[in-house]
């Protein structure tokens, strides 16, 4: 029989996880709200801008999509397009688990959960934003089966609705779980997570291939009908979830000091190396498509690269996309990136801002310009849209924010922990 190692707590039995479980939540939540004047300041900001996106959508709420710059013609919008990117977000987090679990990276395993929070962080804006977007948000139950029309297996929509939560639940079960097991002082059983974690894999894969599906499958809109589309997406999404990924990362190591390795970091960066050039080429292929061939369909592109009948809102925004994706592909291709964290937050950042342009007005506004009745009405977000959009992601950077707070403090008080760090310490016998 086998002493419990020293400052370890002895496994409870499985009959006292109602009682451990609540425990290890009200734990959680206790630790996730302490920390220095940084942190205190850092929350006070994001909750004052929350704030402010609360009570602009309340006004939404109150007066009706009237209160936006959508209309008839562009009837999707900012929320949207942040949608279409968060989604991207999400996916783009399991380029932690991949490396980890496919390729036995042992140092990429405790970072995983970095990657898996990051989707249920990005998931919870996405949702909020739908929710923004419907305008009426108490009409959501005509989606609820039993009380409303699901309309499946038929509507792309419903298809969007089923991965999306799905992928939410996965990552709560395989985050959830791994800190549970942390909190007892237990090696997880792979049984109850490395299954999800390969289902999760694929599943990521899915909700934006399905929410290319939603858009490529309309047929009145040609602006989106190609078939590069879902693959774009993957890319671009393999793309922007590295880069807020290596940002956190650098975040962390800053604030609680040399905790995470060098090589997690070079692993993501040379999967944006590939990535970014591959989504460049995609782009460069659109692009010679649209304009060597020409034809009827191609007003949308014009629109969006040159400007149509002198209407040209979307211009800046497309070539400014163009300039910080290949000033990003740029800095991360340069040798000596790793060496200069500055140099490596800036290629990160202007690759996540490219990328965000690019999938949000970049690509859902330009499939409302013209219309279907030929007529040009441009969209540009007004000051109440920006304050909602503002407010939701606030409110994701809380909610990331604690959830990494819970996880590095839950593995920093683990007793296996201690007891690695104790039989590193301990010379070998012979």
């Amino acid at each position: 029989m086998t002493s419990t190692p020293p400052g370890t707590t002895s496994p409870a039995p499985s009959t006292a996880h109602w009682r451990n479980y609540p425990r290890f939540l009200w734990q959680a939540v206790l630790e996730s709200v302490e920390g220095n004047w940084v942190f205190y300041t850092w929350m006070t900001m994001l909750t004052a801008v929350f704030l402010v996106g609360a009570n602009a959508w309340a006004v939404q709420v109150r007066d009706g999509m009237q209160v936006t710059n959508m209309s008839d013609h562009v009837s999707w919008g900012l929320y949207i397009a942040n949608f279409t990117f968060l989604v991207g977000l999400a996916a783009g987090g399991v380029m932690m688990v991949i490396p980890a679990y496919l390729y036995h990276d042992e140092e990429m395993h405790d970072l995983t959960l970095i990657g898996e929070l990051l989707a249920i962080a990005a998931l919870i804006m996405a949702l909020m934003f739908v929710v923004c977007d419907l305008g009426r948000p108490d009409r959501f139950w005509h989606l609820v089966p039993g009380l409303g029309r699901f309309n499946f297996p038929v509507s792309m929509l419903t298809w969007d609705v089923i991965v999306l939560n799905g992928y939410l639940l996965l990552n709560l079960h395989i985050c959830g779980y791994l800190l549970y097991m942390r909190f007892l002082g237990r090696k997880p059983n792979p049984r109850w997570y490395v299954p999800f974690v390969f289902l999760s894999i694929v599943w990521a894969i899915s909700i934006h291939t399905v929410t290319a599906f939603l858009y490529c499958g309309l047929g009145s809109r040609p602006f989106w009908n190609t078939a590069l589309l879902a693959p774009r997406f993957l890319t671009s999404a393999f793309v922007s979830g590295p880069a807020f990924i290596i940002i956190a990362i650098l975040v962390m190591r800053r604030a609680v000091g040399g905790l995470f390795g060098a090589g997690p970091i070079r692993t993501l960066v040379n999967i944006m190396r590939i990535t970014i050039l591959i989504n460049l080429l995609m782009l460069v292929s659109e692009v010679f498509v649209e304009f060597y061939t020409g034809g009827s369909h191609t007003s949308a592109a014009h629109y969006l690269y040159f400007g149509l009948h002198g209407h040209n809102a979307l211009v800046p925004w497309i070539w400014s996309s163009v300039a910080m994706t290949v000033a990003a592909a740029v800095v991360l291709l340069c040798p000596k990136v790793f060496e200069h964290p500055k140099m490596l937050v800036t290629g990160c950042t202007l690759a996540f801002a490219g990328i965000w342009i690019e999938k949000g007005m970049g690509m859902v506004i330009p499939g409302f310009v013209p219309s279907t009745l030929h007529e040009i009405v441009e969209y540009t977000p007004n000051l109440a849209e920006w304050k909602i959009m503002a407010g939701i992601w606030a409110l994701g950077l809380m909610l990331y924010t604690l959830a990494l707070k819970i996880a590095m403090n839950t593995f920093r008080r683990s007793p296996l922990k201690i007891v690695a760090a104790q039989d590193q310490s301990e010379p070998p016998t012979h």
